[in-house]
């Protein structure tokens, strides 16, 4: 990751936000799985 930019310039900014938001989907995706095996690789991309 790139986090020690000069200046925070709003793609970078955007990029960090969207690569969290996907980290949380994996990781609620994964929870989830054991529970309730639904949609596995159907939204990878």
């Amino acid at each position: 990751m790139t986090e020690n930019k000069e200046k925070p310039d709003p793609k970078a900014e955007r990029d960090a936000k969207l690569a969290q938001a996907l980290r949380a989907n994996l990781r609620r995706r994964k929870a989830g799985a054991a529970v309730t095996p639904k949609k596995s690789g159907a939204e990878e991309a």
